[in-house]
């Protein structure tokens, strides 16, 4: 007998990532940060999470805040409507096991964009 646990199914997430300003981050001159809609995987959020914080850092950006969204089926539960577009994103994501970023809005001033209209109430 062993002592491993059942191996937990991967799932898809959908964060918003707001980021700050960090030399090399690639963002365009004047703007104060950016939003990122991203579709990331893992067996619960918080390790979509955790992935999608370190791939950033990795890629010279400045994660300030996280706010989840849940599962496609989650999603769904709420009343959302997913577009074909975001679905086969989603199914990138869960494919190849990694994060995809499928927006990314930059910040100017005190402007922050809506990223998600579908998400709204």
């Amino acid at each position: 007998m062993t002592d491993e646990k059942p191996k937990r199914p991967q799932q898809v997430f959908t964060l918003v990532v707001e980021v700050g300003r960090k030399a090399g981050d690639g963002l365009p001159k004047g703007a104060t940060g950016a939003g990122l809609l991203i579709y990331a995987s893992g067996v619960d959020e918080d390790e979509a999470v955790r992935e999608t914080v370190a791939i950033l850092k990795q890629a010279d950006l400045a994660p300030l805040d996280v706010t989840g969204y849940g599962t496609l089926t989650e999603r769904q539960a709420q009343g959302h409507q997913i577009a074909p577009e975001e679905r086969a994103l989603m199914d990138r994501a869960l494919a190849e096991n990694s994060v995809v970023v499928a927006q990314m809005e930059p910040f100017f001033g005190e402007d922050r964009p809506e990223l998600l209209p579908p998400l709204q109430e």
